[in-house]
């Protein structure tokens, strides 16, 4: 393990069990989740644990979820593809990485069940459910050392891939830098899902800059222009269109979403907004 990997590791642990999450149960903790006290009845439900009174004013049966069935099957799935090996404060690939260990430890804290999977043009990884602090170390550490240059990002494989293989509801948080068409709405339906979008804001709001070779990150051929004001242009063009081409299909499906940049302080952000 390198000296990298082990700081993101350390200030994670510590942030996620020290003073940031001290005085909180979970960073998951009143979401509103189905898991969370009452949900609809799905059959092969107990029956003696209908809740009559819900299920009469609302007509149709709920169940009761006790306390100590709450625990989450939490899956962490990146989209580490050649667009995330780009930063300028630092690369998105290393700050995805970070997320990883965050929402790793933060299951774990809970007594959740922690899975990673790791996508690009192809599944890469794919790790058995655990609660011990040491499995999110390994898979931390996987995700810092993987390298994403010159892999296409296969966002339709990446979903079907989810949806193919996690068969048991769970709790998803899905990260990638999301340039690309991707559709939701089957995973939306059979789970619960948070989107965690990484930027750079060099990607947002780039500047003028001449006549420059450039490297294509996901097929690694390079190619030479002029990225004047009317390139910069319709780049911003196209990249407002896929946001908000996104964030429609978020409100539409209930999805959950942090769009989060690469100079900004990853876990105060999470507790921001999913708070």
């Amino acid at each position: 393990m390198n000296k990298q990997v082990k700081k993101i590791i350390l200030r994670t642990k510590k942030q996620v069990f020290g003073d940031m999450l001290g005085n909180n149960s979970s960073l998951f903790h009143g979401e509103g989740f189905e898991f969370a006290e009452l949900r609809e009845y799905i059959y092969g439900d107990d029956v003696r644990k209908i809740d009559w009174k819900t299920t009469a004013k609302l007509g149709k049966p709920f169940v009761k979820v006790y306390r100590e069935e709450r625990e989450l099957n939490v899956l962490v799935s990146t989209m580490l593809n050649g667009s995330t090996y780009f930063g300028t404060v630092r690369q998105k690939s290393d700050y995805i990485s970070e997320l990883v260990a965050i929402l790793g430890f933060s299951a774990v804290r809970n007594s959740d069940l922690f899975t990673y999977m790791n996508y690009a043009d192809k599944l890469y990884h794919h790790s058995k459910p655990s609660k011990k602090l040491f499995a999110v170390s390994t898979e931390t550490e996987y995700a810092a050392s993987f390298d994403p240059l010159g892999k296409k990002g296969d966002f339709t494989g990446w979903i079907n891939t989810i949806y193919n293989r996690v068969k048991k509801k769970s709790l998803m948080f899905l990260i990638s830098d999301f340039v690309g068409d991707v559709d939701l709405r089957l995973l939306a339906k059979k789970h619960d899902l948070f989107v965690l979008i990484v930027r750079d804001k060099f990607e947002e709001n780039p500047t003028e800059l001449g006549y420059i070779r450039l490297l294509d990150t996901e097929n690694k051929s390079s190619y030479e222009g002029d990225i004047n004001r009317t390139t910069v242009n319709s780049y911003q063009k196209a990249l407002r269109q896929n946001d908000q081409k996104l964030y429609k299909q978020f409100k539409e499906y209930g999805i959950r979403y942090i769009k989060m940049f690469t100079d900004e302080d990853p876990i105060a952000k999470i507790m921001t907004r999913m708070r």
